[in-house]
């Protein structure tokens, strides 16, 4: 029995979704569903537009990019002066800088 040659260029002879593309799929709605803070479903994700899907991907990666970068930004300022107080910039009012009554 001699095996027919495909008419496709491809080496598939089929159109379907290869297996490292369908672990990027499912990789990206798990992230979106579980870092979207309930606001996203996995079956919302799975249907949605491929544009819409990596747009909100994008979006949500940005977020939490520059949450990262805010926090360790943070940190490091509090790193670099370990024994420094961290106190709030507020300017004591003119009632205690006003000197003591003197006796007569």
């Amino acid at each position: 029995m001699q095996r027919r040659a495909s008419i496709s260029p491809s080496i598939l002879a089929f159109f379907g979704l290869t297996p490292e593309y369908r672990q990027n799929i499912f990789s990206q709605i798990h992230e979106i569903v579980f870092h979207g803070n309930g606001g996203y479903d996995w079956h919302t994700l799975y249907n949605m537009p491929i544009w819409l899907r990596n747009f909100t991907f994008r979006k949500m990666e940005e977020f939490y990019e520059k949450q990262n970068e805010a926090q360790n930004k943070q940190s490091n300022t509090l790193k670099n002066d370990p024994k420094a107080i961290a106190r709030p910039n507020i300017n004591p009012a003119n009632v205690y800088n006003t000197s003591m009554p003197t006796k007569k």
